[in-house]
């Protein structure tokens, strides 16, 4: 009962807090794969060092193994992390400024040249076709109790369209409980509801939100829920016609950094 009530407690907690990210979708060049992860490797000291100053709070890079039929899908995603908006805002700013520059040379001073640094680091991009970026804000979220994630670990990415203003409020009055007594039962590690704020011209206008989902093997969702029940059918017929769901993403995590 004790580790119940920590549990629900932890739940509470750690809904309060919003949370900032960006979500890059990289779509490469036909065989670029190799310099993508060889300058996303070169980048790694970089984000220990922007983090360590705070212009961001952690960075994981994805890559998509799930099939997709589309012509423009993207390989890898990209998740950069925030406590706020105005974190976020500046980190933006930074790139632009070309501050990024001279945190790559600080991060590498005393092992690469500076005019090597600067050469690398005009070179990020050459290896994408496109990049679509959505800033996104945590609506509501359950505890994390999916362990520390290591190179090879999967998680699930929904694109979403929001079909009625009704959406949100489904998710976390609805949804979400059933997803905590799932976690409580150790069915499911994490669930996470964000919305799209912004995002670049290229990114698609047809997604309003992202669901993060992280699976245990074998569990459901809805784990000791009497679905059959009359309630539970009308509640998620309403739940259903909230939104529009894209196919799930599965994605393995590359490397992270926080």
């Amino acid at each position: 009962m004790k580790q119940i009530i920590l549990l629900l407690t932890l739940l509470f907690t750690f809904n309060a807090s919003a949370q900032y990210t960006i979500l890059s979708a990289v779509q490469l060049n036909e065989g670029a794969e190799d310099q993508y992860l060889a300058l996303e490797a070169f980048m790694g000291p970089v984000h220990d060092l922007a983090i360590e100053k705070g212009i961001q709070n952690s960075q994981a890079v994805w890559k998509i193994t799930s099939e997709s039929e589309a012509e423009n899908a993207p390989h890898y995603i990209i998740f950069t992390s925030f406590d706020s908006k105005e974190q976020l805002d500046g980190h933006d700013k930074s790139w632009a400024d070309g501050d990024w520059l001279a945190l790559a040379i600080e991060a590498y001073k005393g092992k690469i040249s500076a005019r090597r640094v600067e050469r690398i680091m005009n070179d990020l991009g050459s290896e994408s076709k496109e990049r679509r970026n959505y800033h996104i804000k945590t609506v509501d979220r359950t505890i994390w109790v999916g362990g520390n994630l290591e190179p090879g670990d999967t998680f699930s990415l929904t694109p979403t369209q929001a079909q009625n203003d009704d959406f949100e409020n489904y998710e976390s009055l609805f949804w979400k409980p059933y997803v905590e007594k799932a976690i409580i039962n150790g069915k499911h590690r994490f669930w996470r509801l964000s919305k799209v704020y912004e995002r670049n011209e290229n990114a698609y206008e047809g997604i309003s939100h992202f669901f993060f989902n992280r699976f245990v093997e074998g569990g459901s969702m809805t784990d000791g829920t009497p679905t059959d029940s009359f309630k539970f059918q009308k509640l998620l017929e309403g739940l259903q016609s909230a939104s529009n769901h894209a196919d799930p993403i599965t994605l393995e995590l590359v490397s992270r950094h926080n």
